[in-house]
């Protein structure tokens, strides 16, 4: 009876046993923990792990690598995330790969992705800290859709009000059944077309200037192709600029002659400043030009006298005679 009970309880035990290591085993399978090949960590530190739990998946370019080892909350805006990888990804896991937070579909679990960096990086070791790169995560989607689907409703409801307005509006329905409307419009198209070929015309033809000015032909072409007309035109401003001194040199000149002349009219010792200033200078002229006239009166009396004397009037008959002779 002892002998029994004995094998009862090792029988008890051997299926506990397996039973625990089937379970155990079933679990490692189901995290896809490498129970039998050896494995390394990595760090990744993320502001929000939105949602990341223990055991959950990491995938490299796609490929499942490994799980999650577990999830320590630094401080209150780093979490750090130890990531067990397959030991064989090591030398395809380079130092400049990036990891990210994403979800398996739209709404399945989360994993962890790990982006492929550069080939000219560095491969990653034991322990290295992997860069992160925030994902928008399907809150956040579903946030943004919520708004987008309210500002949706909004625009519709404002196009329906606008649609409406239109709808009622007589003024804008006359203006759409107005048969002259088209014709006007027509018409204006018309002369729209007509000006742009007048437009095109005068394109073409200064497009022909400019290329006959840089040419050299005509005037402004010669100015501004022909070097020696430059130098010749140079020439001449430099003689104008010359003349132009020597003018201002001359007026200059000019300028201290009749300063002089002034200077001698109001100071001088000469004749026009006793004309000028010399009141009694002046009284005797005026004196000298009244007793010129008396006498000149006198001459003409005294010559009067001498064509009706005896002695001389024949000669000044004769002399009468002459000039009227002369003048026919």
């Amino acid at each position: 009876m002892l002998a029994e009970e004995k094998s009862n309880v090792r029988l008890g035990l051997f299926v506990l046993a397996g039973s625990f290591f089937l379970i155990m085993t079933l679990y490692m399978i189901g995290k896809n923990q490498n129970f039998f090949g050896s494995n390394f960590a990595l760090m990744a530190r993320f502001k929000n792990v939105n949602g990341l739990t223990r055991g959950d998946n990491i995938r490299f370019s796609g490929i499942q690598v490994g799980t999650v080892k577990s999830i320590k909350l630094i401080n209150d805006t780093t979490i750090e995330v130890i990531l067990l990888i397959d030991h064989q990804m090591m030398p395809y896991i380079h130092k400049n790969a990036v990891a990210s937070i994403g979800t398996e579909g739209l709404m399945g679990n989360k994993i962890v992705n790990i982006l492929p960096g550069t080939q000219t990086g560095q491969s990653i070791e034991e322990g290295d800290l992997l860069s992160t790169k925030k994902i928008i995560s399907t809150d956040e989607m579903l946030q943004t859709l919520d708004k987008t689907n309210s500002n949706i409703a909004e625009i519709s409801e404002n196009l329906k009000t606008a649609v409406l307005r239109l709808d009622s509006s007589k003024a804008l329905w006359g203006i759409l059944n107005d048969a002259s409307l088209a014709i006007n419009m027509k018409a204006s198209l018309d002369n729209i077309r007509e000006a742009s070929a007048h437009a095109n015309v005068m394109v073409t033809e200064l497009h022909g200037i400019v290329t006959d000015v840089k040419n050299g032909k005509g005037l402004v072409g010669s100015l501004l192709t022909d070097t020696s007309l430059a130098f010749s035109l140079a020439d001449a401003v430099a003689k104008i600029k010359l003349v132009g001194e020597r003018a201002t040199g001359l007026i200059e000149e000019v300028n201290g002659i009749a300063g002089n002349i002034q200077r001698d009219v109001r100071y001088g010792p000469g004749a026009a400043h006793s004309l000028l200033n010399d009141s009694v200078m002046a009284k005797k002229l005026s004196l000298s030009l009244d007793n010129i006239q008396k006498g000149t009166e006198a001459f003409s009396q005294d010559m009067e006298a001498l064509k009706h004397n005896f002695l001389f009037r024949g000669y000044f008959r004769k002399l009468q005679k002459q000039q009227e002779l002369s003048s026919k």
